[in-house]
């Protein structure tokens, strides 16, 4: 885990989610990128519709930009307070999804704050961000500043986001002193036609040298947030490793789930990978 991107959803003060993210870079030894994403005039406002409010809203998230430069003296200071070599400040424009999935390009994981009142507040707007970033993202909840790594707990059922969340998590793996993985229903193995072979998680991480326990999970669909959240609680994780969107992305997010639970209600770090 070399390069970490940043969602910066503040450039007048640096947010817990931003300081978590700083202090993980300096963990790991790691280059550190945070960015301030502006909206997109086309996206607030469909170009036909009154020219002149356009022109004006355009001029306006000019000015923010310009504005969001303003942070990057700040951000730097404070990264090298903590060791961090590399870092650097960056200001864009589009959609969140869409920049963090662009930026993904060039970075091993992003780190997203929970902080209530910024533009990741919201269940809806953090779930899109996970999903259309199409990198590992690790969720901080408010107040969350320190990466914590004496356990990790691994939610697993079998699933194609299962098996790449902790390919992806190996780096955070290696840290951990004692990894919990907590086994829900597994998919069953000749559901489909053309089926392929196992995944077998046992063998996976021994070959990778991971020492783990395992823990059983019964749970219905609906409440298999809550069951996973309260079995990282019971043995004293640190984070939280889960595949986002187990079931179809329509049904998950709009009826619920159990990573829109988690998403929500989570008080560790989670670290998701679609």
């Amino acid at each position: 885990m070399r390069d970490i991107l940043v969602y910066a959803d503040n450039f007048t003060a640096c947010t817990p989610s931003m300081e978590y993210a700083m202090r993980l870079a300096a963990s790991f030894e790691a280059r550190i990128t945070a960015t301030y994403i502006c909206p997109s005039p086309t996206a607030v406002m469909a170009p036909y519709d009154a020219p002149e409010l356009l022109s004006a809203l355009i001029e306006e998230i000019r000015g923010l930009e310009e504005k969001a430069y303003s942070g990057r003296d700040a951000f730097i200071a404070r990264a090298s307070e903590l060791s961090v070599g590399r870092s650097l400040w960056q200001v864009a424009e589009g959609a969140i999804p869409d920049v963090l999935a662009h930026l993904g390009n060039w970075h091993d994981v992003a780190v997203l704050g929970r902080d209530p009142g910024t533009n990741l507040g919201t269940a809806a707007i953090l779930g899109s961000a996970v999903l259309g970033s199409r990198m590992p993202c690790i969720v901080v909840p408010p107040g969350c500043t320190q990466p914590r790594f004496d356990c990790v707990a691994m939610g697993w059922n079998g699933s194609p986001e299962a098996i790449r969340a902790i390919h992806a998590a190996r780096p955070i793996l290696a840290r951990a002193r004692r990894i919990v993985v907590v086994a829900g229903e597994p998919r069953e193995r000749f559901s489909e036609i053309g089926w392929k072979p196992e995944f077998d998680l046992s063998t996976y991480l021994e070959r990778q040298g991971f020492a783990f326990e395992q823990r059983g999970l019964q749970a219905s669909n609906d409440e298999a947030g809550k069951a996973l959240l309260a079995a990282a609680s019971a043995c004293h994780a640190d984070m939280l490793v889960m595949g986002a969107y187990g079931r179809t992305r329509f049904s998950e997010w709009i009826f619920g789930g159990a990573t829109r639970h988690i998403l929500t209600q989570a008080t560790i770090p989670v670290f998701l990978r679609h």
